[in-house]
């Protein structure tokens, strides 16, 4: 392979712009034995490349479920809001229920008072008449 062409691919190298079939060329050039003094230094690079190319992980490696505990505090947040908002309507309609229950016993109250209050104003000027029918008979009993 020819010095100069070797130079020109390894310059579209370092700038990114070899093909694929360039950089093949440029991987056998510099894994021969003889290589141009002044790209000896290139020679430890590309031999790195086609090693680790070669390379292989040969671990295994443990694969644990991960649990992911956000979606799941997700879910309880969500269950847990859903149940706040249920049994916080069901705690304000009872709450409602027992007030009305309440200001109507109160009512029923409010009537039952004020209807033995008449009745025990009544009987109070009942025992007034009774009072003066005494008067009278005393005067009646005390003239004879």
């Amino acid at each position: 392979m020819e010095l100069g062409n070797i130079e020109k691919i390894l310059e579209k190298y370092f700038e990114a712009t070899a093909t694929v079939d360039e950089e093949r060329t440029l991987r056998a050039y510099f894994s021969q034995d003889e290589v141009a003094p002044h790209l000896e230094q290139y020679k430890p690079m590309f031999n790195y490349f086609s090693m680790a190319k070669e390379e292989k992980y040969t671990k295994q490696v443990p694969l644990k479920p991960r649990v992911n505990y956000y979606k799941w505090l997700s879910v309880a947040a969500a269950v847990v809001l859903t149940f706040g908002i249920y049994f916080g309507n069901q705690y304000q309609e009872t709450k409602r229920l027992e007030e009305q229950k309440a200001e109507y016993a109160y009512q029923e109250t409010k009537k039952a008072f004020e209807l033995l209050a008449e009745n025990f104003s009544r009987g109070t000027e009942k025992v007034a008449y009774l009072k003066e029918f005494e008067e009278a008979k005393e005067k009646i009993y005390n003239n004879n």
